[in-house]
């Protein structure tokens, strides 16, 4: 039997058992209420009333019962109506949320319910969409997480058939052109890493060997691992030199990482004769800045330089990093208990600000 009939039976045997009690609590209350009354007539009618006794006592049983039984159709008719209405708005409610859940199992994940009718089914329907409008997010994300691993796959792949096609018809010695498939190779491997932490990260399920770090350490091995890179490009790298006791709560391998993701973005983006400033600031929190003298980010680019495959440029080569550097940052930076910030503007340079504990 389908919902709507079980709903109104339901409510019609609730009606029926309901009337049932109160006629029979009004006929066992009846009885002391019309003696008392009969008692009082009796006694204003005087020594004759005691005849009328059992006539006045069956006359006003009788007359209450009938009313009862006058007025119980009609109740019992305006109760079916109701229970029929209420049913109905139920049983509507829940064909409109059953109808949804098949869309989204269909993958039709802009479908919206109505936010309406009683209070419980409006915030169900309220949690529905919600839902809906995640999966939609969730699912456009992997669209274009796909779309964009293949875009960034499809150049090195070209280019190791290009080398192996140029090998094979002679005009590239075997040598060379296996030394740039290895470096397209790489290129593939360094992404896929990449994607497998970005995984990891935004899942928290990366691992992380917390200790305190020395500050002045960490910068050291920084700039000597990125200074030739710096030098090649003719732009000069400036780090600081905070206090030796200066240290923070890190793991030192994802630290690593995070100042090299920044650095290398600061590098891509600064021009030759350009300016790279490492330092650390200790007021309110400590923190560490990367701020550049380059191109800067426009305003309604500021925090999705942190999404996946994000480019302000849609022109810039691909193949210049894996486009989720940032992405990992802020993830390794908030896992450690920090935070990875922006500020920007136009033709000012940029500052990523990485906030870190303090042990």
């Amino acid at each position: 039997m389908r919902l709507f009939p079980r709903l109104l039976i339901n409510h019609l045997a609730v009606v029926a058992v309901m009337a049932s009690v109160f006629l029979i609590a009004a006929e066992v209350a009846a009885h002391p209420f019309i003696a008392h009354h009969v008692d009082q007539m009796v006694g204003l009618i005087g020594p004759q009333g005691a005849r009328l006794r059992p006539d006045l006592y069956l006359g006003m049983r009788g007359t209450l019962t009938w009313a009862l039984l006058t007025a119980l159709p009609l109740a019992l008719l305006v109760a079916a109506l109701t229970a029929w209405v209420a049913a109905r708005r139920v049983t509507a409610s829940v064909r409109s949320l059953q109808s949804g859940s098949r869309a989204l199992a269909r993958g039709e994940y802009d479908r919206r319910l109505p936010e309406a009718g009683l209070t419980e089914f409006a915030e169900l329907a309220h949690s529905f969409n919600v839902m809906a409008g995640t999966l939609g997010r969730v699912e456009q994300t992997r669209v274009e997480l796909i779309g964009n691993v293949a875009h960034e796959l499809r150049t090195p792949v070209s280019a190791v058939r290009g080398y192996v096609e140029a090998a094979q018809d002679g005009i590239l010695p075997a040598g060379q052109a296996l030394s740039a498939v290895a470096r397209e190779v790489a290129g593939m491997e360094r992404l896929v890493n990449d994607l497998s932490l970005v995984s990891r990260v935004e899942a928290g399920r990366v691992e992380l060997k917390m200790t305190d770090v020395s500050l002045s350490e960490l910068l050291l091995q920084v700039q000597e691992r990125f200074a030739l890179a710096y030098e090649e490009r003719g732009v000069i790298l400036e780090v600081a030199d905070p206090p030796s006791s200066q240290t923070a709560r890190l793991d030192p391998e994802r630290a690593h990482q995070i100042l090299a993701n920044l650095l290398r973005n600061a590098l891509r983006h600064t021009p030759p004769g350009g300016r790279v400033q490492v330092t650390v600031r200790d007021g309110e929190e400590l923190s560490l800045a990367v701020t550049d003298n380059g191109a800067g980010i426009a305003p309604e680019h500021l925090e999705r330089v942190f999404e996946r495959f994000f480019r302000a440029d849609a022109a810039r080569t691909r193949g210049e990093g894996s486009g989720v550097g940032l992405t990992i940052a802020r993830g390794l930076a908030r896992a450690m208990g920090g935070d990875l910030e922006v500020r920007s503007a136009p033709g000012r340079g940029s500052t990523f600000t990485w906030t870190l504990t303090i042990p």
